[in-house]
């Protein structure tokens, strides 16, 4: 299905759903980023980040050769200058749409995956299948760096509020901040969306407390959890200057699924998939 301007137009997203339960490629529904990236004012420039939206996907299953359902979870990585996002319910939707479908074996899952997800977000998608019978692992943890949380701040903003960061006069540093504190609405539906998010940054000293209260202002905001991270990071590079910024978010899931946006400037890696509490 091509991108329309209006995502609220065709998006399955608050609107009954017929589930089909048989593979359906059809069902995935991109969305341009550049809608969005506009409202940044990032048209006709070069994007000032790089990253990617790590997805993970704990209902997926299909059917091996002899009609056995095998149960996996799955994770994808998205380029973050893809031409599209591709709308979460419609992902559900179609991973759904595998669970009565046969296929010779795992790698053949993740081919097929990579193929249909690469088509709707316009670059390639890395995909990566674990059956539960390997038994994979998954790590839980914080970040090694400041919990903003504890500080002692009066809120009143509930839409994003950029005015209300800071940089400090002082030498330039590079420190780790996170927050469990964001909270986001989607777009379409209004449904709040949980995140955790981390700021990593190199520059004069970020104004903790304006931070935070930044974070808190987005309480009220709706936006897709990609749009709220490119708008985290637009806004602390405008306000603060800082030399090289990160920003990463990890939102809870939805519908089986959990999307972790980040994007950097330079010199800071992708982060690990290390799960925050609430995933």
């Amino acid at each position: 299905m091509p991108p329309v301007t209006d995502p609220s137009l065709l998006s399955p997203l608050g609107k009954p759903t017929e589930y089909r339960a048989t593979y359906a490629p059809d069902l995935l529904y991109p969305i341009p980023r550049q809608l969005k990236r506009n409202e940044l004012g990032l048209a006709g420039t070069a994007l000032p980040f790089v990253g990617e939206d790590l997805w993970n996907a704990y209902e997926l299953s299909w059917l091996n050769p002899k009609g056995k359902p095998v149960v996996a979870v799955g994770t994808l990585r998205m380029p973050a200058d893809s031409p599209n996002l591709i709308e979460s319910k419609s992902l559900k939707l179609y991973f759904n749409s595998l669970n009565q479908t046969v296929f010779a074996n795992t790698d053949a899952v993740a081919a097929v995956l990579g193929t249909d997800l690469s088509a709707a977000a316009g670059a390639p998608v890395a995909v990566e299948l674990q059956p539960l019978g390997s038994r994979p692992a998954a790590q839980i943890g914080c970040p090694e760096g400041v919990l903003l949380d504890d500080l002692d701040i009066a809120c009143d903003a509930y839409q994003p509020a950029p005015q209300l960061l800071a940089a400090l006069d002082g030498p330039v540093i590079e420190e780790t901040l996170y927050s469990h504190l964001l909270k986001s609405n989607c777009l379409v539906t209004g449904q709040p969306d949980w995140a955790m998010v981390v700021i990593r940054y190199r520059g004069r000293p970020l104004d903790h407390a304006g931070l935070l209260r930044y974070i808190v202002s987005f309480r009220e905001h709706n936006e897709f959890h990609e749009q709220c991270v490119e708008r985290i990071f637009c806004d602390i590079s405008r306000h603060c200057r800082p030399e090289a910024l990160a920003v990463h978010a990890r939102y809870t899931r939805r519908g089986g699924l959990d999307i972790n946006p980040f994007r950097s400037s330079s010199g800071f890696a992708a982060p690990d998939n290390t799960r925050e509490i609430r995933q």
